[in-house]
């Protein structure tokens, strides 16, 4: 592999995944990861700008903050790209009055924003409160609008807890996307535009940064659209492909791209076939985001992850 002093060269920020990279959420607050804290710490001395960007929309973005300067981050309010102050503004520029199906702990972030009369439905990730009652009658409200309007915060599938994963709004967001007809607005990851706005606050182009998260689809294929560099950690919702013998695979990019996902499969094939631990993947000089290639990679046998950990990212941005 490349040496980490080639592969980010030209770094001048790094944007930070909060969930399942600083800390694992839960009923008590949660728990910082291993070696987080002192990590943020590191690169808040070095010569890198240093910005937090979450799809968190159960939390307000003070009360986030809060914690996670109780668990020791050295972290403020301005410093975080979170996607309901985001929506509130979208909101309020569009003059959109919002039908609210997201948590207690983020409807003050809207507090500024009419709901009287919605034209549009804003969902996030509500927990409990996703009820049959509250999701049909966002959908009601849909289906009454001529031109229905569904902004969703963030997209993910999944995340991690203390007590395990939990459900994410991505998949009520396709519940509703599915019985109205309509395809979702995502404010949050893996949304180009919400990537920018962090960016345009970091005052750094695109290839100067590298989006550090661990969803392969919400922040690195997310970024890595926005033409940044991307590293994915294995804390969070990061679930190792293992082979049989329990080593672990990783995908790597250096030499020049495939022509298709056919020559991906057969160039696995060969190289796993040898017992490789490390399937080079030729990707034009850039990690690919794997979801679909991973699947046909697994029916074919092949377990492939892309593995990299925090303490390997960090040395790196030294």
């Amino acid at each position: 592999m490349a040496a980490w002093g080639e592969r980010l060269a030209g770094v001048r920020g790094v944007l930070l995944d909060i969930s399942g990279v600083l800390y694992d959420g839960g009923e008590d607050g949660g728990s910082p990861i291993p070696g987080s804290v002192e990590a943020v710490a590191r690169l808040k001395r070095s010569r890198l700008k240093v910005r937090f960007c979450t799809n968190e929309s159960q939390k307000s973005r003070g009360n986030l903050v809060g914690l996670l300067r109780h668990l020791g981050f050295d972290i403020s309010e301005g410093e975080v790209t979170a996607p309901a102050p985001a929506a509130s503004l979208i909101l309020k520029e569009r003059g959109l009055r919002p039908h609210l199906l997201v948590h207690d702990g983020v409807r003050s972030e809207f507090d500024q924003n009419d709901t009287s009369n919605p034209n549009c439905v804003v969902i996030a990730d509500a927990g409990e409160a996703f009820s049959y009652q509250n999701m049909n009658k966002a959908f009601q409200v849909l289906m009454e609008l001529e031109n229905p309007v569904l902004i969703s915060l963030g997209k993910g599938r999944y995340y991690k807890e203390t007590s395990g994963l939990m459900l994410d709004v991505g998949a009520y967001t396709k519940a509703l996307e599915y019985a109205c007809g309509v395809e979702a607005e995502v404010v949050g990851k893996p949304s180009p535009e919400y990537f920018r706005s962090a960016l345009k606050e970091m005052a750094v182009e695109a290839h100067e940064a590298v989006m550090i998260g661990d969803d392969i689809v919400g922040d690195v294929g997310g970024a890595q659209r926005c033409g940044m560099r991307a590293l994915q950690v294995r804390t969070g919702k990061f679930r190792c492909a293992r082979n049989g013998s329990g080593r672990v695979w990783e995908m790597s990019a250096s030499r020049p791209g495939l022509r298709s996902k056919t020559e991906l499969f057969q160039v696995c094939a060969k190289e796993s076939a040898t017992g490789c631990q490390r399937v080079t993947v030729p990707m034009g000089g850039r990690r690919e985001m794997l979801e679909p290639s991973a699947q046909g990679l697994l029916q074919l046998g092949i377990p492939v992850g892309i593995l990299l950990c925090a303490c390997d990212v960090l040395k790196g941005l030294a």
